[in-house]
């Protein structure tokens, strides 16, 4: 169970009617939602559903149409001619806050793992190599791949790589940390050692965002769960009773294919192992 933030305390995130639109296609349908320190909020939902495009809007990698974004002491208006709409340089300083780890690693793949991980800190923060390196071999020791440090990621399986990304983006020290999907290219049994070092993360207070199909796991490790449904949130709550007891037919719905595509998926393993 991830550590327990504390409702009284003003939120670090805070989201009001935020829409996108690609053309004539609106994905974000007036989204609203506060994340407070140390919460971990699952966000599930069937593909297509505004998740991802949610995610990416938070640290404006799509920039929003419309919309009020507030992040420790960032406020941006996203409206058109809006005053206190984001320069690159706040677009800079506040993606060095938010990591976030893709459902592709995204790792250099002519850099080692350490040079991977030291690069942002060095070129972003300004770090000394020194520093970025002990930062770095902490990070590695702790994920289990400080004997990688040299290898390339065309070295590494999948579920090491997407530990390295993970890495990566910790060694920027952020406030807060997105994940989308990042099980979903990864073989089945690579999938536990990256949902491991993310429940760990959760257990020592990260402020985490979480797409995730894997529902179990946003059971045992969120604080929160939002339900997805055609560009808006459907369900908001404890995951207990999002999970447990959907009060939509479309969460119903959902769960319910979700359930059958994981005992075909088993039945299909346990014929091929």
């Amino acid at each position: 169970m991830a550590a327990i933030a504390d409702n009284a305390a003003a939120p670090l995130l805070r989201i009001r009617d935020l829409r996108k639109s690609f053309g004539s296609h609106e994905v974000l349908k007036g989204i609203s939602l506060e994340v407070r320190a140390g919460e971990v909020v699952s966000i599930i939902g069937a593909s297509g559903s505004g998740k991802s495009t949610f995610l990416r809007c938070i640290n404006v990698m799509e920039m929003p149409n419309e919309g009020f974004f507030d992040f420790e002491d960032f406020a941006f208006d996203f409206r058109a001619g809006a005053r206190n709409q984001p320069t690159p340089a706040q677009l800079r300083a506040l993606r060095a806050r938010i990591g976030m780890v893709f459902q592709s690693y995204n790792l250099w793949p002519h850099m080692t793992v350490l040079e991977n991980v030291i690069e942002a800190p060095m070129r972003v923060k300004r770090l000394a190599r020194a520093e970025a390196v002990a930062i770095a071999e902490s990070l590695l020791e702790r994920i289990g791949l400080a004997d990688k440090r040299g290898a390339y990621p065309s070295r590494l399986s999948g579920g090491q790589q997407q530990r390295v990304a993970i890495a990566r983006a910790l060694a920027m020290k952020p406030r807060l940390m997105l994940f989308d999907e990042v099980t979903s290219a990864l073989d089945p049994e690579l999938v536990g050692e990256v949902l491991a070092l993310m429940a760990s993360l959760a257990q020592e207070g990260m402020t985490m965002l979480l797409v995730t199909h894997e529902i179990g796991f946003a059971r045992e490790v969120s604080t929160r769960t939002v339900f997805f449904d055609q560009g808006r949130i459907a369900e908001d709550g404890l995951p207990r009773d999002v999970l447990y007891r959907p009060q939509s037919e479309r969460l119903q719905q959902f769960l319910r294919r979700v359930l059958h595509e994981h005992v075909a998926t088993s039945a299909a393993r346990e014929a091929h192992p």
